[in-house]
């Protein structure tokens, strides 16, 4: 296996390189100017002075090269690690997006184990009690929780936690770094993030069960005598586990990219909301730092998969 993961790794090196040339190219032709938006407004400089303060700051942030020289000299800081300076704050990206990183982390974590927790129980006791009440009341609420988009959920919880009940604050950050003011800054965002993914991953969980359910080895032991969990957990589920493994892998993946609305819609200083922000703002350094961090954790991701894969059943096989 250990050779498997290293010649992935490596194969993995020619395409990330690909995708950073796709990235800062589509990067280059977005519209506006960031050295135009960090010139100082409303200031008595004449024509002159402007255009040299233009020049200063084209020349201090290697604006002023070829596309083909910023490229070169952009990915070697990268390799390096230094992910530039933030047009936007006028800070290193790299001590800009810590807080952020770790933010949202925070935030999607207990969402992910919530998730996968439930959609596990409730996903098993659906499939073995197929056509009851439990299972078509579940079917009923994963259908409108998949329907229902993930900011409608946010601002329904806002509505009536918020400003009905008025026993959650809407949105922000905690105001001290204590672990109740987290809880009760993060319930909220936790329980919109949880129910985006619940609904999807159940489904998942309901319907691998079936299949695995209906195979011949479990009537076969079935009819051995043994018991039902030990036939459910033991036998059925781990088999039902690899389908699970993607969608699961995908909801750890998405603990980095896939909050930024609910992340917006909450006021919550993670990732996925200063994207945004630098998106809106053209801060270039910052959108190709996350968005290369995406794409690295997306190839991670289809590893991560099939690392998996092998471990849930003895039948897979990575050939290195």
């Amino acid at each position: 296996m250990f050779r498997y993961i290293v010649k992935r790794i490596l194969s993995m090196i020619p395409t990330a390189l690909i995708i950073s040339i796709i990235l800062f190219a589509f990067s280059k032709a977005m519209p506006g100017d960031p050295i135009q938006a960090m010139m100082p407004q409303g200031t008595a400089m004449t024509k002159t002075q402007e255009e040299q303060l233009y020049k200063n700051l084209s020349e201090r942030y290697g604006l002023d090269k070829s596309y083909t020289e910023q490229y070169v000299r952009w990915l070697g800081r990268m390799l390096k690690g230094d992910f530039g300076e933030s047009l936007r704050v006028r800070k290193p990206v790299k001590d800009y997006l810590k807080e952020p990183l770790k933010n949202t982390i925070y935030l999607n974590i207990g969402s992910t184990i919530l998730s996968f927790v439930l959609s596990i129980l409730i996903g098993i006791r659906s499939a073995t009690h197929r056509g009851g009440a439990f299972d078509k009341i579940f079917q009923t609420l994963t259908l409108i929780g998949i329907s229902i988009p993930i900011f409608f959920i946010a601002l329904l919880l806002i509505y009536f936690f918020s400003f009905r009940l008025k026993w959650l604050p809407a949105n922000g950050m905690p105001r001290q770094n204590t672990f109740g003011q987290w809880v009760i800054y993060l319930t909220l965002p936790t329980i919109a993030l949880t129910i985006g993914s619940l609904a999807s991953l159940s489904r998942y969980v309901r319907n691998s069960m079936l299949d695995a359910l209906n195979q011949d080895y479990i009537r076969t032991a079935r009819s051995k005598g043994l018991k039902e969990k030990t036939v459910i957990y033991s036998h059925a589920f781990r088999n039902a586990l690899i389908p699970v493994v993607t969608a699961l892998t995908w909801a750890i993946l998405g603990m980095f990219s896939g909050s930024a609305i609910t992340e917006r819609i909450f006021s919550y200083r993670g990732i996925g909301n200063e994207l945004i922000t630098a998106v809106i703002a053209q801060d270039y350094n910052v959108i190709l730092v996350l968005s290369m961090f995406y794409a690295i954790l997306t190839l991670l991701g289809n590893l991560i998969m099939d690392i998996a894969y092998a471990l849930v059943d003895p039948r897979v096989r990575l050939e290195a």
